[in-house]
């Protein structure tokens, strides 16, 4: 049976398909799923591929952007890095530009409090499920070292002093426990808080909210309640010194660099300043917002969050605080206040402060603080205020913290662009950058950061909500905004409610092309502009062209009652198609609108970069909006631009400015449709489901956020094995249609006869495979859904729903196996039952009554290529993927002169050959015979408004990858790789022969798929919705790779996930966050090298010379002696139950990683240096005090000797 199966293999793929089609089941096309096989061929394909599983290596390389609701804030002022803290347990440390680093708790718990270590290398993180973490910043990759778990207790504020290993922590029962950071242990000594109040109060005081030690003597522990209650703490007697009671409740503390005064922040918004020499009432009651109103009373005002207290030599002390504004001012944005001396400065911030931290010159908190700046975390930005001059200007942030300035829409990755791009561009930008920022350096500036010897040029491209595009350097790892522009300037402003959007300008996709800088932006309108880069200023005139892309008629999929796979007929001789409905603006046919935004009709000044040449809108029809454009491509070559959506077609010459073909997706099969359609009467037209088209990018991500929950719980449920896939086959197709309303774009309206039925030699018709069933003709949708089982229905819609999120149209995906004869059978007679009692459906819905099935454009590629069997020389094509899984070849004519190409008009349309694969295209690659990577020919960049040179013609210079060109040993022909959600298939061109394919997922689907060059190879990277990112060898198909990285959790994730070259990729990570990754062996290994250190070794300033009356009446704070107190010899051991000690995972490997580099070397030999002289030290000091007493007692006894040494035994 094997041996006959063989042949039947080889006469199926070697014998001719009758019909100019393409290969529809190649024997390859049942095998297993996970296994590329392949097939016989009329000549060998000799490709030596290098790629091998050792070549990859998945992981995360740096994060950009601004943390996510951020929580917390601390600051080194030694080592001068900054870390935030955020809700979902990542930690950001920032330093000098290039020192930026992402750590991330394993719990998730939110980071309630942030301690640095200060230049010690280290960083404590108190958590939100009340556990300690201890950090080690000496590697590059950051680790945690120890962790301890409060089991009773929950966190509330954590304190630790200068040079102190002893941790402060207070809870919220009141009470204060001190851990050692170098053990992580908990001491014994505890200070209860029944212990810290007076007897007689009868009220818990709350949690504690502030925990500091006197800048006068460090054995003082000023403890902070909630209540209002103050408490100052004798570490040494364990007893209070003295206590303070307040109405309202208190918020922070800040003290007096003297230890003499502190100050409090409280509810009502007042500040309190309390002397010590006396506590029964505050020295000084402030309401810095609070006005006086006409009946003597003061207005009510918000609380003061924070309060710092910093004193400075050369002027009057500093009051920096947030908060306090008077609650009769509603409107009034969060403010940052900043008292110096008498005057009051009043800063207003764009979004609410989270935490702010005054830096200071020093470490100590017992010297002069000398403020210079002040860190403002945001929610949503972060900002750093210039102390130092009296009007605090801001300084200019070094970090791409404005990523999400407005919501991330789309995102582009390109790696190994040409080296000339980012300089002109970022030259471009710099001139449009804002000023006014103070002209001092960026204050946090630690760690250190190297370019590395393995970079190449590389851009991000962010389109936004608001309709703006950024360029970013993201060369080397890092990110800095090179240019930005704002697509909303080709449009007149739109007057107050004519859009009906929210965000009418949002970018749904972009399409770049480097080398001839023509970039591309649709929008979320259904508009696309097209740009050319210039760097002149210009005035320019922007053409419109309208385009009307709706069908008329119902196309509904049925497959046939006796077939098993659909077969291609050769199209007929190829008849002049009904050409495109371009709208004049003053003559919108009866019916139609235009779009809700108007293009400028006037002659527009557009500065130097990236200037607006064309705009291509769809039109509105019967007061429908147009679908959303799910596939664009540009070839500045040919100078076409195509574009799709889930109606049909569109090709625009952007030279002539006109439009070369508009049709439906049912048209552009001509006479090689390989689906029978029914009509259906088209008064379901009034389904306004098309106006997800225009709602807002904010209602679209809200809505895509809820169908997500459950989608993906039931996705991996989802068993798409042969049961399912042949109970799909006689499904009703019309359940997953978005509205039923269709209308052809030709002129004439499509016809409504008998429905299309793939024409096939005889013999094939009555011919089924072993056991297979016969197809039951498909009903309606009611009859459909009347016997479908609710886990079916929920398991497909919720895959289908994140699909159609993720191309921003309900369409229909064609999953189906296409098998020959000689598939492996399976056994029928288990399945038929259930095969007769109910059909899959694929609904969006629960519902799919009233839904349709429409077949989208999701994929286009311009390229050499051959668009027939019998084509001899490759030709300009288009490459046409579609949801059904089909590919559709559209050959091309292009006049090759240049004085032809703007007045000829290129001829194209339908009749090239029919390709198809299991589930919804998504990517198309050319490989010639050797396995090298064709690009896509392009034009040299030349600046349209350059000054003309009178003596030289200017003339389009193309670069063209034809497949011939490299084709010494194999003759004319190359290979096509095809990636769709399910599978990848490698076609001969032009035989159409399948050589290889590969089943990508049977449980889940592909939501993005690339050719992409590694190593100097190619290979096939797909990232899947159940988190896999899989590497597949070109043209074998032979998995390289497959990695459980990161589930679908949510629709940004899908939209915005990219590969390129150089085995990089990159997904917003959250709303403000871009996380960048690597599946490169060889990028894993240059990642250290790469990245910044962030612990230097640096000498920690000497505290200054207090002098001898200062030392002498300001208290013995050098003499306390912490070790003596809470080590376990004094204060015993702390109870097993209130906390459990975790030691870190990669505590040990950190440490090895430190110790193994020259700055973990360096900084342990000057620890140990340090160590050691002061043991030298010590020891020197007990030699002197041993020789002191060793002279004492020799003085004793001399004298004695003297005094007894005359007399006699019976005198003494």
């Amino acid at each position: 049976m094997k041996k006959f199966r063989k042949v039947l293999d080889g006469l199926t793929t070697s014998s001719p398909v009758s019909g100019g089609g393409g290969t529809v089941g190649s024997p390859s096309c049942g095998s297993a799923a996970g296994t590329p096989t392949t097939a016989p061929t009329p000549r060998e394909i000799d490709v030596q591929e290098t790629l091998v599983s050792e070549n990859f290596q998945l992981c995360k390389t740096v994060r950009h952007g601004f943390p996510y609701q951020p929580t917390a804030l601390a600051f080194d002022p030694v080592q001068k890095i900054l870390a935030i803290g955020s809700r979902s347990g990542g930690v950001r440390i920032l330093g000098r530009p290039g020192v930026d680093c992402y750590c991330q708790h394993e719990s998730g718990a939110a980071v309630l409090q942030l301690q640095f270590l200060i230049n010690e290398g280290a960083l404590v993180t108190a958590c939100a499920d009340d556990t300690l973490h201890l950090w080690n910043l000496r590697q590059r990759r950051p680790a945690v070292l120890h962790s301890l778990k409060f089991n009773r207790e929950r966190i509330t504020f954590c304190h630790l002093p200068f040079q102190s290993k002893w941790l402060y922590v207070g809870t919220e029962r009141g009470n204060t426990h001190i851990v050692n950071i170098e053990s992580f242990i908990l001491s014994g000594y505890v200070i209860m808080w029944n212990k810290a109040i007076e007897l007689s109060t009868k009220t818990h005081p709350g949690p504690v909210v502030h925990l500091s030690d006197s800048p006068k003597d460090e054995g003082k522990l000023l403890i902070g309640f909630e209540s209002g209650t103050v408490v100052q703490w004798d570490l040494r007697a364990k007893k209070v010194d003295f206590r303070i009671y307040y109405d309202e409740a208190i918020h922070s503390v800040s003290w007096h660099h003297e230890g003499k005064q502190f100050m409090c922040s409280h509810s009502d918004g007042s500040l309190t300043l309390w002397n010590l020499r006396n506590t029964t009432k505050p020295f000084q009651v402030t309401f810095p917002h609070g006005k006086i109103q006409k009946d003597g009373r003061k207005e009510s005002c918000k609380p003061i969050l924070k309060v710092e207290y910093k004193t400075s030599r050369s002027s009057e002390p500093f009051i920096i605080f947030s908060g306090g504004l008077s609650y009769d001012k509603a409107g009034r944005r969060p403010t940052l206040t900043i008292m110096h001396g008498k005057a009051i400065t009043v800063l207003e911030m764009d979004h609410p402060i989270v935490e702010f931290m005054v830096l200071c010159e020093t470490p100590y908190n017992n010297e002069v603080q000398e403020p210079y700046a002040v860190v403002v975390l945001l929610e949503k930005d972060l900002i750093v205020v210039d102390l130092t001059q009296s009007n605090f200007p801001v300084f200019e942030n070094p970090y791409p913290m404005d990523v999400h300035e407005s919501p991330v829409t789309c995102t582009a990755y390109f790696a190994d662009c040409p080296p000339d791009i980012i300089p002109i561009l970022y030259s471009i930008g710099a001139k449009h950058k804002k000023t006014g920022y103070s002209q001092k350096e960026w204050p946090i500036s630690g760690g250190t950061w190297t370019l590395g010897s393995h970079t190449y040029p590389e851009i991000i491209i962010t389109g936004h909500a608001d309709g703006s595009i950024k360029f970013w350097d993201a060369s080397a790892i890092t990110l800095q905004m090179l240019y930005k522009m704002k697509t909303s300037k080709v449009f007149e402003k739109p007057k107050g409610g004519d859009t009906g959007d929210d965000d009418p300008f949002a970018v749904q996709m972009v399409s770049w092309c480097p080398q001839s800088r023509i970039f591309c932006v649709v929008g979320i309108a259904a508009h696309i502009i097209l740009y050319r880069f210039s760097k002149y200023d210009a005035n320019t005139q922007i053409v419109s062209l309208e385009v009307r892309l709706q069908c008329e008629t119902e196309d509904v999929i049925s497959p046939s009652e006796t077939e098993n796979n659909p077969c291609f007929s050769e199209p007929g001789p190829h008849s002049p198609h009904h050409q495109h409905a371009s709208s004049p603006r003053g003559g919108t046919p009866e019916g139609m609108k235009d779009s809700c935004l108007k293009v400028k009709e006037r002659s527009v000044r557009v500065p130097p970069g990236y200037q607006a040449e064309l705009v291509v809108q769809l039109l509105w029809v019967d007061g429908e909006p147009p679908q959303q454009i799910t596939s664009v491509d540009i070839n500045s070559a040919y100078g076409l631009l195509a574009f799709g959506n889930c109606n049909g077609l569109a090709v625009v010459d952007y030279l002539q400015k006109t439009i070369l073909l508009c049709m439906s997706t049912l048209d552009l099969y001509g006479s090689s449709d390989p689906y029978q359609r029914l009509t259906r009467s088209p008064r379901r037209n009034r389904q306004s489901t098309s106006e997800f088209c225009m709602r807002g990018l904010s209602n679209f991500y809200s809505d895509s956020k809820k169908r997500i929950r459950t989608s993906y719980q039931s996705l991996t449920e989802l068993s798409d094995n042969q049961q399912s896939i042949d109970m799909e086959r006689s499904r009703s197709p019309t359940s997953d249609h978005v509205n039923g309303h269709c209308t052809s774009p030709t002129s004439q309206p499509c016809s409504a006869g008998k429905p299309r039925v793939p024409a096939a030699p005889e013999g094939r018709l009555a011919r089924r495979g072993p056991g297979r069933p016969p197809f039951r003709k498909a009903q309606s949708a009611a009859c459909m859904e009347i016997s479908l089982p609710v886990s079916h229905t929920e398991g497909y819609a919720s895959r289908r729903a994140m699909l159609q999120q993720l191309h921003g149209v309900t369409m229909y995906s064609h999953d189906e196996h296409h098998t020959t004869t000689t598939s492996t059978p399976y056994c029928w007679s288990e399945r038929e039952s259930r095969e007769n009692s109910f059909s899959r459906s694929r609904s969006s819905s629960v519902s799919s009554i009233d839904r349709d099935t429409k077949e989208a454009i999701t994929t286009l590629q311009f390229g050499e290529s051959f668009a027939r069997k019998n084509d001899l020389i490759p030709t300009p094509c288009l490459w046409v993927g579609t949801s059904l899984g089909v590919v559709l070849l559209i050959p091309m004519s292009i006049p090759t002169d240049q004085e032809e190409r703007m007045e000829e008009s290129v001829t194209m349309g339908p009749g090239g050959a029919v390709l198809m694969l299991k589930g919804s295209v998504l990517r198309f690659g050319f490989l010639d015979c050797v396995g090298t990577l064709i690009q896509s020919p392009y034009e040299v960049w030349r600046d349209p408004n350059a000054p003309e040179d009178p003596d030289r013609l200017r003339r389009r210079k193309l670069v063209h990858f034809s497949p011939s060109s490299s084709q010494d040993t194999c003759g004319e022909g190359h290979l096509a790789v095809v990636c769709s959600e399910r599978q990848a298939k490698v076609f001969l061109m032009p035989s159409q022969s399948c050589l290889f394919v590969h089943n990508i997922t049977e449980s889940s689907f592909v939501l993005r798929a690339d050719i992409v060059s590694v190593c100097n190879s190619v290979c096939l990277a797909c990232f899947c919705a159940n988190g896999h990112v899989m590497t597949l060898s070109l043209p074998s198909l032979r998995p390289l790779m497959d990695v459980n990285y990161l589930p679908l959790t949510d629709m940004r994730i899908a939209r915005t996930f990219c590969f390129t070259n150089g085995g990089q990729a990159l997904y917003l990570s959250s709303p403000t966050e871009i996380q960048r990754i690597t599946y490169s062996q060889e990028m894993c290994d240059n990642l250290q090298e790469m990245l910044g250190e962030l612990f230097t070794p640096i000498e920690t300033p000497e505290a200054q010379n207090r002098g001898f009356l200062k030392g002498f009446f300001g208290g013995n704070s050098n003499n306390f002696d912490r070790e003596e107190l809470f080590g376990e010899a004094a204060a015993g051991k702390a109870s097993r139950s209130l906390a459990q000690h975790i030691p870190g995972q990669a505590g040990m490997e950190g440490m090895k990683v430190a110790a193994s580099g020259v700055v973990g070397d360096l900084a342990r030999a000057r620890i140990a240096l340090d160590e050691r002289g002061q043991r030298l030290g010590e020891l020197e000091e007990r030699t002197a005090l041993m020789m002191t007493s060793a002279e004492v007692f020799s003085k004793h006894a001399h004298e004695m000797m003297l005094k007894y040494k005359d007399k006699k035994w019976y005198q003494l």
